[in-house]
């Protein structure tokens, strides 16, 4: 039986075995980060009743991503990659199993819940730049699309896989071991890590240490609008739609009068499209810049249509899809820009993707709250559906003048680009 090429497009980044190890070790570790999430909001809710002091921790944990991962980006540049995940991977699992042993030996505070989410924030101020970086090292140019989408797809797995064995594990034997299991998650990247083929790894070189790298790298930025555009394309939407976990527990329980199973519902729902749209994105070929726009302007459309669904059933259906043309916004802008930057510049330009996709969370989180508290679900959801279509279209002016050529990207792209 032939395989479609669809398939075989979205697939693609699978025929390379560095790829493989990197996604089944990302599939354990991204759970095991996904039960974090739950068994801490439980964990502090128990600490304290308290709903201002979850979003507390939310924030400090977020808030040094905002502040640092364009240094983070930079470090990215300056360093081995696989050698930088590998030391963030370790540091990580030692915050979880710190926090495990003291919850289950009865000795937590609310205090060290904060210090310990922050310490996980300055591990991903370096970490997340460094694997967004990174993936292009395990694949070439050709591949680049089907990895990105298919990292997609592994987050949005972990985020159904790592939630139930939450649930499980905190009705059976309690909050801590979720934090154990999580520290031991880790070590299916570092395992990946270890057992990857070096001689495979497109590395770029490191970049030398030298005065004003950072300054540098948004000088290259302020220049490059094939970069710039995706990334302020990426804070705007960002900050204003992609606040899904602080809008959608409002809409699921004052617009339906549902309660945790209906938002847990939704979740799934977005999930489960979010997947789909990974796939189909992986599937299609590649697309000029301008296609970012276009996916973001579906994305705006999607969202006001979720902002006025007059069901519950309805709901669910809107918010289906809109996981799915999230997913191939995300996708398209990681890479769009990955394939504008320069070799020397991905990492502080990754940095700052990382900035504008979950360092404008602290930013955003608390707008678009107090809208939803205060106006209405509703309300939240329809500004962040305005923002991005105003957005979109402002991008659409601007990009609709770029269509990089094939020896401009392969410049762009270095020695990876003449294995495609």
């Amino acid at each position: 039986m032939t395989t479609p090429s669809w398939a075989k497009r979205a697939f693609s980044a699978f025929s390379i075995p560095n790829f493989r190890l990197w996604f089944f070790g990302q599939t354990l570790s991204v759970s095991g980060q996904w039960m974090q999430r739950i068994a801490q909001s439980w964990l502090v809710l128990e600490l304290t009743g308290s709903g201002t002091a979850l979003g507390l921790v939310v924030a400090v944990q977020f808030l040094p991503i905002l502040l640092f991962a364009p240094l983070g980006g930079l470090v990215a540049d300056r360093f081995n990659n696989r050698r930088l995940i590998f030391a963030t991977q370790v540091s990580a699992a030692v915050v979880a199993i710190i926090l495990g042993l003291l919850v289950v030996t009865n000795t937590v505070e609310l205090w060290m819940v904060y210090v310990l989410a922050a310490a996980l924030g300055l591990i991903a101020s370096v970490d997340t730049p460094t694997r967004q970086t990174f993936v292009l090292e395990l694949v070439d140019r050709g591949h680049l699309k089907s990895a990105v989408s298919l990292n997609s797809v592994l987050v949005n797995l972990a985020r159904i896989i790592g939630p139930a064995f939450a649930a499980l594990l905190i009705a059976t034997v309690g909050l801590g071991v979720c934090f154990l299991v999580n520290g031991i998650t880790y070590f299916g990247v570092i395992g990946a890590l270890l057992l990857m083929d070096l001689d495979e790894l497109h590395v770029a070189p490191s970049q030398p240490r030298k005065k004003r790298q950072l300054r540098e790298g948004l000088a290259y930025v302020r220049v490059t609008p094939t970069v710039l555009v995706p990334l302020l394309m990426m804070l705007a939407i960002g900050t204003f739609a992609f606040e899904f976990q602080v809008i959608l527990p409002l809409f699921a329980r004052f617009t339906f009068g549902g309660d945790a199973t209906t938002y847990a519902t939704m979740t799934s729902f977005m999930g489960a499209g979010a997947m789909v749209g990974g796939l189909v994105t992986a599937s299609r070929r590649s697309r000029p810049p301008v296609a970012l726009a276009k996916v973001a302007a579906l994305f705006g459309l999607v969202h006001l249509a979720l902002a006025f669904a007059p069901t519950l059933t309805m709901a669910y259906a809107a918010i289906t899809l809109l996981g799915g043309v999230a997913v191939g916004f995300i996708t398209l802008g990681n890479t769009t820009v990955q394939l504008a930057a320069a070799p020397e510049m991905r990492g502080r330009v990754m940095g700052l993707w990382v900035v504008a996709f979950l360092g404008s969370t602290p930013v955003g989180g608390p707008v678009i709250g107090w809208i939803g508290e205060h106006l209405g679900p509703r309300v939240g959801i329809g500004v962040g559906a305005i923002a991005t279509l105003i957005t979109a279209a402002v991008a659409y002016r601007i990009l609709d003048r770029f269509e990089m050529a094939p020896d401009e990207e392969a410049r762009r792209l270095g020695p990876s680009a003449k294995l495609g």
